[in-house]
């Protein structure tokens, strides 16, 4: 059988835009394409220079931010962690409730607002409660917990007295026993108490009461209003029972206070007032010996008499 003879394969034309066909030559592999490096730049053109105003104007819209953010942060705290927001600058800080003697200057309740001469708190460290409504003393327990203070098991003494009303201190009461109240400190020595109605107790700090130029106000026995006050310099005690005016040389020496004789005015007044004040003068013509708790004068003879009064500041 003859055998075809293989017939050349004319080559296909390259179409324009193809690349232009491969030499016969051995293939070879090119170097990498070197990328000529570009020619040196010509040195900058200055600038125009800018005017000062425009300058100012430049420096200003950066600056501007910046003394917002500043000014923002001292004036309310917004701009700080913690700031609280609207309203920061005028919330009080916490205040130290504990280990102070405050006085009560008033009772905002139901949106009246009562005096309470004589009243007076003491929390102590450990949790133990002292004070008075100027007529009642009482105990409790507290909770301090930052700025929530929460007052518990309360012992109240149940006297009637004609120099603090009851409305007075029912308000002092219901507001530090209905629940936590949470303490602020406007000013320095200053401590204010809110209820979660809204309702305040206004302290202040104070230190013991003196016997000498105190004026004392009676508070038991209870239902009249009595003041007395001792002067060192005289060596006297004189005031107004509860009908008649009284005076008496009054000797202090070692926690006890010996008593002259009373002299008073002549006024008859109704039987309840009469019986007060006879009880009261027990203590004249004799030794008493007293004792002062911050706010609270307590005067004790041998028979058991006793007038309690607490300190008009």
């Amino acid at each position: 059988m003859d055998r075809q003879k293989k017939r050349p394969i004319a080559p296909t034309a390259t179409p324009p835009s193809a690349t232009a066909p491969a030499s016969t030559a051995p293939p070879t592999h090119a170097p990498p394409a070197t990328v000529p490096a570009p020619a040196p730049a010509a040195p900058p053109t200055p600038a125009a220079p800018r005017s000062a105003t425009a300058l100012a104007a430049a420096a200003l819209a950066v600056l501007l931010p910046l003394a917002a953010a500043c000014g923002t942060e001292r004036a309310d705290g917004a701009g700080s962690p913690g700031g609280g927001g609207p309203g920061a600058a005028s919330a009080a800080p916490p205040a130290t409730v504990t280990g102070v003697h405050w006085g009560v200057d008033d009772v905002t309740a139901d949106g009246a607002t009562h005096r309470a001469p004589g009243a007076w708190l003491r929390i102590d460290p450990d949790g133990a409660v002292a004070g008075s409504t100027g007529c009642n003393g009482f105990g409790a327990r507290a909770r301090v917990d930052g700025s929530r203070v929460r007052l518990s098991d309360i012992l109240l003494t149940k006297r009637a007295c004609a120099s603090v009303p009851v409305a007075v201190e029912h308000s002092l009461v219901g507001a530090l026993t209905d629940g936590p109240v949470t303490a602020t400190a406007p000013g320095p020595g200053r401590l204010t108490l809110t209820t979660a109605d809204g309702d305040t107790v206004r302290l202040s700090e104070r230190s013991e009461a003196s016997l000498y130029g105190t004026e004392w106000e009676v508070t038991d026995p209870g239902g009249t209003t009595a003041r007395l006050t001792f002067d060192r310099a005289g060596g006297t005690v004189a005031g107004r029972l509860p009908c008649n005016r009284v005076s008496a040389t009054a000797t202090v020496r070692d926690g006890r206070i010996t008593l002259g004789v009373p002299r008073t005015t002549r006024m008859m007044c109704e039987g309840s007032l009469m019986a007060a004040e006879k009880r009261m003068l027990r203590l004249f013509e004799g030794r008493a010996d007293y004792r002062i708790d911050q706010d609270t004068l307590t005067l004790t003879r041998e028979d058991g008499t006793f007038v309690r009064a607490v300190a008009v500041r």
